[in-house]
């Protein structure tokens, strides 16, 4: 099990602001802060990290949602927060049958993705 994450971004304020609008619909809030580095709490562990950094690597994050009301909330609120669109909400029947997904690209080109797996659409 992984315990926490983070993200190197170029702009510390601007990504921070971007990440408590976007991961608010998931539950997850700003909790620590030290420098230019931010936690963010889902309300059981501070396990999203971003720090400033010069040398920023884009990669993919994926956030777990407890439904699909979630996922799309998660979506309009990264767009709404300056993301761009790279997966509408819907079914990934590729990954798995019952994952349904959300990814927006955040201010420093991360994948950032909201899934939920609907176990009773795999049963279909």
């Amino acid at each position: 099990m992984i315990a926490h994450t983070g993200l190197a971004v170029r702009d510390f304020a601007a990504a921070k602001g971007f990440y408590e609008k976007a991961l608010a619909p998931l539950g997850y809030a700003a909790k620590m802060q030290a420098d230019d580095a931010a936690g963010f709490n889902d309300g059981k562990n501070t396990d999203f990290w971003i720090g400033e950094s010069e040398a920023v690597e884009p990669t993919h994050v994926a956030f777990e949602a407890k439904n699909k009301e979630q996922v799309e909330a998660f979506y309009r609120a990264a767009l709404a927060a300056g993301g761009r669109d790279n997966g509408r909400p819907g079914y990934r029947k590729q990954y798995w049958p019952g994952y349904y997904a959300a990814f927006v690209y955040d201010l420093d080109g991360h994948n950032i993705e909201a899934v939920w797996y609907d176990y009773a659409a795999a049963k279909e």
